[in-house]
Parts: C-alpha cells; sequence; structure tokens
C-alpha cells in the first residue's frame, strides 16, 4: 500500500493566520450605533453577554460604536481576544484605545496592563515589551503581565529577567505578590532551575506569600519539575489544612513526572479519602498512572466516574484513549476515540500511536488513511508514529516519502522526527540513508548518538561507531547504559576482548553497569573466549533473572563447558526461576553437545508437563538435540509429530539425517521440503551438502550447489564451496577438488583449504598436501587446529623435521590443541575419558577389561594398524598409544557398567581415528552390542562387525 501524504497548498504560518483572522471590518459604512435611547449599562450588560458568549466579532462592533467607551469595556474584550489569541484583533483595539485617547488617560496603567497581558497571551512578547517599556507608571499588575508574558512565549529564562529587574526597582506598589511568584515558579520549573526556584521560596517566606495555596501550589510544581520531588512532597505536608483540588493535582502529577507512579496512586487514594473532589486535570493525573502501571480495573473505574458526572472534555478523552492504549486495549481506545465529537490533533495521533505501540502497523497505515481523509495535516507527532510504522514493516520507498513530507513541511529539525527517521531507516535496513539523516541534525541529543552507534555497530560498520563513540566523549556529552551497550556489540562484532576490558572498565568507573549491560558483558565475554571473566560478573549480580542465567549458560555451552552449563540449568530452578523458550533452547544445545539422551528426554518431559508450546526454535532445538544423542528415531517422531513446518524444522531434519550418514533420505526429504511451497535458504542448503558429503553423493552435491546459484539466485558461502571440496576430496577426486576451487568466484578460506588438506591426508596426495598446508597457515597463523592438521599431514608423509618444525612454532606462538576425550552417559552420569588416563575411579577395572577385549580380538585376527599412530616412536610405544585412545576406554567402561545386549552412545571430540574404527567394528560383533560413536564429522553405528559410515568418513 502507498501513503500518500498531502503538500502543503500554503505556507504554515500563512494557514495559521487564515484560521485565526476574521474577516476585516468595514470602514467605510461605521457601523450601526446604538440606540441614543439606550442606556449606559444596557450597553455594558449587552457586551458583557457578547464576550461571556466568546462573540468577538460584535464584541467588537459594539466596543466601537461608543466613543471612548469605558476602561471595563477595553478590559472584556481584550480578555476576549487574549483567550482566543486572535492577536490582529488585539492591534484593532489597541488602535481604537489610542484613537480614542483612552490609553492617554490610562493613568493607574489599568488599559496598558490589559493590553500587554493580552499581547503576551497572542504570542506578541515583542509588543508586549515594548508597550511595557512605554508606560510612565508600572503596578505589580504590569510586572505579572509582561512576566506571563515571557512564560507564555517560552522563555522562562526571560521572565525570571524581568522578575529580578521587578525586586530591583523597588518601585511602590510594585513589590511582588502571590501572581508574581507563583509565575516566576513555573518559569523556574521550566527550566529545571531548582537553586532559583529555591530563592524564590525564600522570598516567599520572608513577604508570608507562602501562607498562599497558589503560591504553594505553585511551590510543588516547581520542585517537582526539578526533580526535587521530596521537596515537593515536604511543601504539600505543611500545606495539610490549606489544600485545594490543584495542591493535590501538583503532587500528584509531580509523582507521575519523577516515575513515582506509585506514590501518585497512593496520594490519589488520600484524596478520596479527605473528601476533596477531584477535577479534569486529577482524573488526567491518575490515568496516567494507571497507564503506566497498566491498571486496567482503575482506568475503567475512572473512565465510569467521568461519564457518570457528565464530562467531556478532550484532555480527559485524549488522557483515557492513552491509558487504554499502554494496557494493550486497542478495541477501548478506538471506542473513546469514537466518542470524541472534536477531535483534536492530540486525539488522532493518540490513537494513531495506540496502533503502533500494539504492533498493529496495518491497522495504522489504515487509520492514517482516515486522518488524511478528514482534512487533518500530518504534523510533527503523526510522522513521529507513521515512521516508527513504516520502519516496522520494512516499506523504505513509503519511509521516503514521509521523509520528503517532513522536509517540505519543516518538521525534520524537530529532534523526535529526526530521531525517528534514522531509526527507521536503520530497520529498512538503509544505514546510508540514516546516516545522512544524523549529518542533517542541528540538534543532537544522546538518542541520536545512540541510534547511529548501534547502526554501525549492527551494520559492521565497527571502526566508524568507534569514531562516533570518541567524538560523543570529545563533545562531553553524558554516556549512558544504552550508549555502552551498542560499543558492546562493536566489541562482539570485532572480537576485541582489550577493547571488551577498557569498556567494561569505564562502565564501572562511571556506574553504568545495571543488569541488562551486565548480562550483555557475560554474553561477549563468552564470545571472546573468557569464561573466568562471564563467570566473574556472573558472581556479582545479586538478583540474576532469567536472563543472566541463559547468558552464563550459553557462555559456558559455546565454550564447550557442557557439563557446567547443564549444571547451571538445574542450579537455576533450584532458584524458582522457570526457564523460559531461549533457556530451554541453550540447554537442548549443550545435551546435544554432551550426546546425554537421559538429560534430553528430563528436559522434552519438563515441556510437555509444563504445556511449553511445542513449535519455534523449541521444535528445531528438540529434533537436534534427539539426533545429536544419536536417537535418530525421537528425532524423526518430534518432526513428523509437527503440521506446521518452516525452513528451519525442515533444515534441522535434513542435518539430522546427514549426520546419521543417510544422504539419500536427507535428498529426499529436502525434496518433500520443496513441494510445501517453502523456498529452501542458505543454512538448508549447507546442510544438505553435508549430508551429500558424508555419503558421498558427488553428483547429487554439485546439482544442489548448482541449483543454489541458478534457481534460487543465492550466493554461495566459503562454507558451501567447502562442502563440495569435501565431497570431491573425500572420493578420492582431490585435483579436482583443487580446480573446483581454483574456479571459485571469490577467494577461498581457512575452511576450505581444511577440507582439502583433510581430503589430501586420507588419500595421500602429498603434493598437494603441502600446498593446502601453507594456503592454511597463512590464512590462520593461530588457530591451534590448522597446525595439529598440518602437523598430522606431515607425520603421515614422514617428514618428522617439518613435523618438528611445525610443532616448535605452535609452542613459540603459545598454541595449545585441545586434548583428544570421549565420553559415555551410564544412567545420568557423564563419565569423560582422554588418552592414557588414569583418574576414572575404576581405571584398573577399564584397563583389565580393554586387555581382555584386545586379547580376543587378536584370536579373531586383529592387528593394530599403527600408521594412525602420528607420532615419531617405536612400533611398541605406538602399539600402547593406540590401546589407551580415549573411545576404546569409553567402550571398556561402557560393557563393565551395562547389561550385556545394553546399546552404547560414545562421543569423541575430534576425528575417529582408522585403527579405532576397526576396534570398534570388531567390539560390536564379537560382544554383540550396537555401538554409536558420534566424532567431529558425524555420527558412526557399529553393529555385527560393519559401520553405517561403509569406512568413508
Amino acid at each position: 500500500m502507498r501513503v500518500r501524504l498531502p503538500g502543503a497548498s500554503k505556507p504554515a504560518t500563512a494557514m495559521a493566520t487564515a484560521a485565526l483572522s476574521l474577516p476585516p471590518l468595514p470602514h467605510r459604512t461605521p457601523p450601526p450605533a446604538a440606540p441614543a435611547s439606550s442606556p449606559p449599562h444596557s450597553t455594558s450588560a449587552s457586551l458583557k453577554r457578547l464576550c461571556k458568549e466568546g462573540d468577538l466579532r460584535q464584541a467588537l462592533r459594539l466596543l466601537t460604536a461608543r466613543a471612548p467607551p469605558p476602561r471595563e469595556h477595553y478590559g472584556w474584550v481584550l480578555d476576549l481576544v487574549a483567550a482566543r489569541r486572535a492577536a490582529a484583533e488585539g492591534r484593532q483595539v489597541h488602535a481604537h484605545a489610542l484613537a480614542t485617547g483612552s490609553l492617554e488617560e490610562d493613568d493607574d496603567g489599568f488599559l496598558a496592563t490589559k493590553l500587554v497581558f493580552m499581547y503576551g497571551r497572542c504570542g506578541r512578547v515583542d509588543d508586549a515589551r515594548r508597550l511595557f517599556d512605554g508606560m510612565p507608571a508600572r503596578t505589580v499588575f504590569s510586572w505579572n503581565a509582561l512576566v506571563g508574558a515571557y512564560l507564555s512565549s517560552g522563555s522562562a529564562v526571560e521572565a525570571v529577567r524581568v522578575f529580578r529587574v521587578m525586586r530591583a526597582s523597588a518601585a511602590p506598589g510594585s513589590a511582588p505578590d502571590g501572581c508574581t511568584l507563583a509565575s516566576v515558579l513555573k518559569a523556574c520549573g521550566v527550566e529545571g532551575d531548582g537553586r532559583c526556584g529555591h530563592e524564590v521560596h525564600g522570598l516567599a517566606v520572608k513577604s508570608g506569600l507562602d501562607k498562599s495555596t497558589l503560591v504553594v501550589n505553585a511551590l510543588i510544581g516547581m520542585y517537582a519539575r526539578c526533580g526535587m520531588l521530596d521537596s515537593a512532597l515536604q511543601v504539600f505536608e505543611w500545606l495539610h489544612d490549606g489544600r485545594d483540588v490543584a495542591s493535590w493535582n501538583s503532587v500528584i502529577t509531580g509523582c507521575v513526572q519523577n516515575g513515582r507512579t506509585l506514590e501518585a496512586l497512593e496520594l490519589f487514594r488520600g484524596m478520596q479519602s479527605s473528601g476533596c473532589g477531584m477535577n479534569s486535570y486529577t482524573a488526567v493525573g491518575v490515568l496516567q498512572v494507571c497507564a503506566e502501571l497498566a491498571l486496567l480495573n482503575l482506568g475503567r473505574e475512572l473512565h465510569a466516574a467521568l461519564l457518570k458526572c457528565g464530562s467531556e472534555f478532550n484532555i480527559q478523552f485524549n488522557a483515557l484513549l492513552v491509558m487504554y492504549a499502554k494496557c494493550g486495549r486497542v478495541d477501548s481506545a478506538l471506542r473513546v476515540f469514537r466518542q470524541i465529537d472534536e477531535k483534536d490533533y492530540i486525539s488522532w495521533n493518540s490513537m494513531l500511536s495506540c496502533y503502533v505501540q500494539n504492533g498493529l502497523y496495518a491497522e495504522a497505515i489504515g487509520f492514517f488513511g482516515e486522518l488524511l481523509h478528514h482534512g487533518f495535516q500530518p504534523d510533527h507527532a503523526c510522522v513521529v508514529s507513521l515512521s516508527s510504522t513504516l520502519g516496522h514493516l520494512g516499506w523504505l520507498n513509503n519511509g521516503r516519502e514521509v521523509h520528503a513530507y517532513a522536509i517540505k513541511q519543516r518538521l525534520h529539525t524537530d529532534l523526535q522526527v529526526g530521531n525517528t527517521l534514522m531509526d527507521m531507516y536503520i530497520k529498512c535496513d538503509s544505514i546510508e540513508c540514516s546516516a545522512k539523516v544524523f549529518e542533517s541534525m542541528s540538534i543532537r541529543d544522546h538518542i541520536s548518538w545512540t541510534t547511529i552507534l548501534a547502526c554501525f555497530a549492527q551494520s559492521s560498520r565497527h571502526f566508524e561507531a568507534l569514531e562516533m563513540f570518541r567524538e560523543v566523549q570529545k563533545q562531553g556529552l553524558k554516556v549512558d547504559s544504552m550508549m555502552i551497550g551498542s560499543i558492546l556489540e562493536i566489541c562482539r562484532g570485532l572480537k576485541s576482548l582489550s577493547l571488551l576490558k577498557q569498556v567494561h572498565s569505564y562502565a564501572l568507573r562511571n556506574g553504568l553497569l545495571d543488569l541488562i549491560l551486565k548480562n550483555r558483558l557475560i554474553d561477549i565475554y563468552g564470545d571472546c573466549r573468557e569464561v573466568r571473566n562471564s563467570l566473574n560478573i556472573f558472581q556479582t549480580v545479586e538478583k540474576k533473572d532469567i536472563v543472566t542465567w541463559t547468558s552464563m549458560i550459553n557462555c559456558c555451552a559455546n565454550n564447550g563447558l557442557l557439563n557446567e552449563a547443564v549444571s547451571l540449568f538445574t542450579e537455576m530452578q533450584k532458584t524458582n526461576i522457570e526457564p523460559d523458550s531461549v533457556s530451554l533452547v541453550s540447554i537442548l544445545v549443550a545435551i546435544a553437545g554432551l550426546s546425554s539422551l537421559t538429560k534430553g528426554k528430563q528436559v522434552h518431559g519438563f515441556l510437555i508437563r509444563r504445556n511449553f508450546p511445542i513449535e519455534g526454535p523449541i521444535v528445531s532445538s528438540l529434533v537436534d538435540m534427539y539426533s545429536g544423542c544419536g536417537s535418530l528415531n525421537y528425532a524423526s517422531k518430534v518432526f513428523y509429530g509437527i503440521k506446521c513446518k518452516d525452513v528451519v524444522l525442515w533444515t534441522a531434519m535434513i542435518n539430522a539425517t546427514g549426520m546419521h550418514g543417510l544422504g539419500k533420505q536427507a535428498i529426499d526429504i529436502f525434496e518433500r521440503m520443496l513441494h510445501t511451497g517453502l523456498t529452501p535458504d542458505y543454512v538448508c542448503f549447507l546442510a544438505l551438502l553435508h549430508a551429500c558429503s558424508h555419503s558421498k553423493l558427488v553428483d547429487e552435491g554439485k546439482y544442489y550447489l548448482d541449483m543454489m546459484l541458478s534457481k534460487y539466485r543465492l550466493k554461495p558461502w566459503q562454507e558451501h564451496y567447502a562442502c563440495v571440496v569435501d565431497i570431491l576430496g573425500r572420493s578420492g577426486r582431490t585435483e579436482e577438488a583443487y580446480r573446483f576451487i581454483e574456479s571459485m568466484p571469490m577467494e577461498p578460506t581457512s575452511v576450505v583449504w581444511c577440507a582439502l588438506l583433510g581430503a589430501c591426508r586420507v588419500h595421500k596426495n602429498h603434493d598437494l598436501a603441502v600446498v593446502a598446508a601453507n594456503k592454511l597457515l597463512e590464512l590462520e597463523p593461530d588457530n591451534p587446529g590448522n597446525y595439529i592438521l598440518v602437523s598430522n599431514v606431515f607425520a603421515a608423509m614422514g617428514k618428522w623435521n617439518d613435523v618438528k618444525e611445525v610443532r616448535t612454532r605452535m609452542a613459540e606462538l603459545g598454541l595449545r590443541k585441545d586434548p583428544a576425550c570421549s565420553w559415555i552417559e551410564i544412567g545420568n552420569n557423564i563419565h569423560t575419558f582422554t588418552a592414557r588416563d588414569h583418574s576414572h575411579r575404576d581405571s584398573e577395572a577399564i584397563n583389565l577389561k580393554l586387555a581382555e577385549i584386545t586379547e580376543k580380538l587378536r584370536k579373531k585376527g586383529y592387528t593394530e594398524d599403527t600408521r594412525f599412530v602420528l607420532h615419531d616412536v617405536s612400533e611398541e610405544e605406538k602399539i600402547d598409544m593406540l590401546h589407551k585412545h580415549s573411545e576404546r576406554l569409553a567402550i571398556a567402561f561402557g560393557l563393565i557398567s551395562t547389561h550385556p545386549g545394553t546399546p552404547l552412545r560414545i562421543a569423541k571430540n575430534l576425528r575417529v581415528c582408522g585403527d579405532c574404527h576397526e576396534f570398534t567394528k570388531l567390539v560390536s560383533k564379537l560382544f554383540e552390542r550396537d555401538i554409536m560413536v558420534r566424532d567431529a564429522n558425524r555420527f558412526h553405528h557399529f553393529s555385527g562387525g560393519s559401520c553405517s559410515c561403509g569406512d568413508f568418513w
């Protein structure tokens, strides 16, 4: 749907004048004079009645019918002009007073004061000042009128300056009264100048005006607006017997302004108990409390009370509308809106904002069309709501229309409009447009800077974001926790531990570390593999929420501390914190890594008992967990039990079958997904290519890479190309794999060369292995896994000097390889083993069992293949090293700890060596056990002396 905005046919100021101006009074034909017989008191009564009814045109006619009219007649008409803010008509009255000589005879300044007041209310503060300066004598009323004029025009500083001049003049009859102090206190509140307000308070006490309810109410309002709520409450308590409805309104509004909504509610209850009746302003204040605290029932009570008393002010309707919007009751808000007879801009904007706040963006667009149909010109609040809506919908072109409209109407200079336009462009992925809006802003607040920082951080423009942050510091702007959050995202993107520690220290020094930032620090330290720092922060959090626990669980799981992640989840449940879907997905990932089927079933049972919806990320994680624990049967049951499957769930099932070596079945699932009308994404194709790789499906792998490019127009990642290299390499076609790498449209990264090097090692293509090894170490010189792989390739080639050189270089760089380890789940416990491990409590029994197994297998013809021991040692030492591989220890422990016939599930962090693979096949046959081993690449299902991988892995 296109959003069309009306162009302004006139400048805004001209339109405003046209709306306020009345047709000019005729000059050539004098207005009919009042009948000569009409007594003066009759004219006075008529003029007073016209002013009361608001008939400015007739009031002006009647005023000018007599020359000169009495001063009070001028006063009545000028009060009406001020109320209407009709500056043109006010100038006519001023001219008439000059023409009739009434202003010259104004000895006590009554008429001049009325004119000053009128000009001030009409926004003509310069005219008010000129008139005031020409007054021969000034009374307190004249001074009050000028102070009020500046205050009405938004010049609170000038209002205070006039007050200081007034005090310094010390003219007779110009001492400040209660009205003066009330106006000046309001000005202090507007400026947030508590110090000046405190001085005025002292003056009120000295002059005895502190007993005036008007002054006391102004003091309450001033202290509240200056953030000194405790002082406001003290003044209110002191007033006690003299409280009126305005006093209660001031203190309730003050509490709302300072975020102390519960106290505001208590005060409202106290107001009711005192018997003081509420007015429309009370209702507005309490409705604000209901909106902030989502007190729908109390809001409804107030609504009913307003209906009973027949109150129909727009200010109340608008407050009701906002209350229902904040409470999520869009239907009730719309009913209130429809009941407003004369809707103003606040009414329309509040209803539009209601739709946006409650995520009803399509409805907001429709409502905006209704707003235009009723002839309302979008103002800055409307542009803010509309921009936010278009950002959430991702409608970039319409967003640009709104931006163009804002520029045409000169609304783009408004700070809130600029900030919202930036956010809209970010949501529409138009980073450059967002940056241009920022550059065009003449005034920027911390929201502007935080938004642009988040914009650059999210779009990986990390160094530009850092420059922006330095600019913030140079300008002396206050850095808040939101801004620190954006800088932390930069640390995450750059994986810069030193920068992360600097930002952490800065936040500590400046007291910015709230719970949200601590949770993010736990996350980001985890991403930087600094688990200890994450744990230190975690332990300092006194009131941990679900996000804190989930962040720490993720940190452990992502850094291989899977047992610790599961322990944390158990500890979290003991603290009576209920897991949410995010924490459950995190723990399912950890359980899949542990290959702990028992724990996985426990979590699945928890989901069922607590009636968690088995959908979205939860169901995909369950499929991943069951397949990762070796139970493809359970994974299939979960998958086929879901009616509405998304691409993520289909991808999880494709990946599950591929990991278990069922490439053909993975392809079948992929084709069935296509028949449902879903479009595969990058990850889906990656899972499919992995499945082809594990099942030696060379032609199929090439076909699906081509489909990805030609049919779906998806530009493959490095990982997609690495899969094809792996497929070709594992099939012995290493030269073809190398030619494929050379034909890639992008420079190959380490993941591609790693796939080729692994294939060269298996198929003994030594020349090509050297090329791949050099490329790998050149691209990732700090990855210990690459050095181990290169070292193993050189060892397989018998190049022991090169092996020694690679390992020496590793030591010089301070790199260490992860030790090989295997683990097995027995009952509800995970038992972990490393090579030549003697730490297990049953170590002696395990080694005896392992010796027994080896002896039996030798009798069946088993001979150790020492080619898989990549160390330059004697044959006896090589045989001994093979016997102590971690998976053999796990198998031996499994055999002595379970009943005959019980399947064994073992996981290993590295690839299973060829000799252990052969050993496990023979064990499965000799002991009649199904043995499932998950290594770093895939699953191996051993049964009856054979493996599901067909000796291809």
